[in-house]
């Protein structure tokens, strides 16, 4: 699903270290976006919206199983990585710099959270709310920037955001109950992006994604003992078409990483924003179609809300970044 601006926005991947793709630009216009660019980042996005296909052809893989072994396989596919780029050393000065240990400890205990959250999400049939977690997710990070850094909302942002309020409201009413994996993981997923533009690693996104990992051994391991006392250990039960699935975790975990962190060199920050909403329109669309999960009237009305609450936050983020965009242009000319 990484972070440059103190305030969290759209566009904030998985790894959390995209740019921040609601900030304003401060400077002349970006340039036009790279077609190769465009194709990398609908890629990365592509892959995430079909993560929970992916995990649903895991059983009878658990929740705590693909969370353990999702940490596990990352970590060895990600140091390969680093091996090929060389840059085992540079991870080396990561984790033997104390004033990261808690950037790094906080970063990899708030994703292990968000992993486990989205793992739920698919063991329990439940992808519809990580679909709406990742819609929501833009708006929570305007909110994220509202509490911990005190900026003020432009009207169309309140007017998003009180709709969205709304759509919450309606969907747990149609389900009885708060959508919590939903709001779980698109708070999660903003506060992961909020420490990590707020603390940026000076390292590669690639590198500090191996060190978040490293520090989450202890889960791992404790996980995994756990697991294969209860009988429950499937990666090394099932046969070894079922562990080369389970393998593929760590690919999929760092492959959209590399491939959003090149995307985001070559498009712009408007490009970003609309690119991150591919991934929970697959969701959504795997969730009803693929995995058969309901959508009642009810819940129509929910997402239809959620959906217009978006699309008053994108015009809101368009128009400012036009304004300003003018502002920028009458600066210079006015200095021509």
């Amino acid at each position: 699903m990484s972070p440059s601006s103190p305030a969290v926005r759209p566009g904030v991947t998985p790894d959390g270290a995209a740019p921040d793709t609601g900030a304003l630009p401060t400077v002349s216009p970006a340039p036009a976006d790279d077609p190769r660019g465009l194709a990398l980042g609908f890629t990365a996005y592509f892959v995430w919206g079909l993560l929970p296909l992916y995990m649903a052809v895991l059983a009878p893989a658990g929740t705590l199983e693909i969370v353990v072994v999702r940490i596990g396989f990352a970590l060895i596919f990600c140091l390969l990585l680093l091996t090929v780029m060389r840059r085992l050393r540079e991870l080396g000065t990561a984790l033997a710099t104390p004033g990261r240990w808690g950037t790094t400890g906080l970063a990899a205990g708030i994703i292990a959270v968000n992993w486990l959250l989205y793992a739920v999400s698919v063991t329990t049939g439940n992808v519809l709310q990580a679909s709406l977690g990742y819609f929501m997710n833009p708006l929570v990070n305007v909110l994220l920037g509202v509490l911990f850094l005190g900026e003020r909302l432009r009207r169309g942002q309140w007017v998003a955001v009180g709709i969205a309020v709304a759509a919450v409201v309606v969907m747990s009413a149609a389900m009885g109950q708060v959508p919590w994996i939903a709001l779980g993981l698109a708070t999660s997923f903003g506060l992961y992006g909020f420490v990590k533009k707020r603390f940026p690693s000076p390292v590669h996104a690639v590198t500090a994604m191996t060190a978040e990992t490293v520090v989450l051994i202890p889960v791992f391991v404790v996980g995994s003992v756990l697991l294969a006392q209860a009988g429950l250990l499937t990666t090394v039960t099932e046969g070894p078409g079922h562990f080369w699935l389970m393998a593929g975790l760590g690919v999929l975990t760092a492959v959209p990483l590399i491939l959003f962190s090149a995307a985001a060199r070559s498009l712009t920050l408007t490009t970003l924003g609309m690119l991150q909403y591919t991934a929970p329109i697959l969701q959504f669309l795997v969730a009803v179609t693929v995995l058969g999960e309901q959508m009642p009237a009810a819940r129509w009305a929910g997402f239809g809300l959620i959906w217009l609450s978006l699309a008053v936050f994108t015009l809101d983020q368009l128009n400012a970044s036009r304004l300003q965009r003018r502002a920028v242009r009458a600066g210079q000319g006015a200095h021509a």
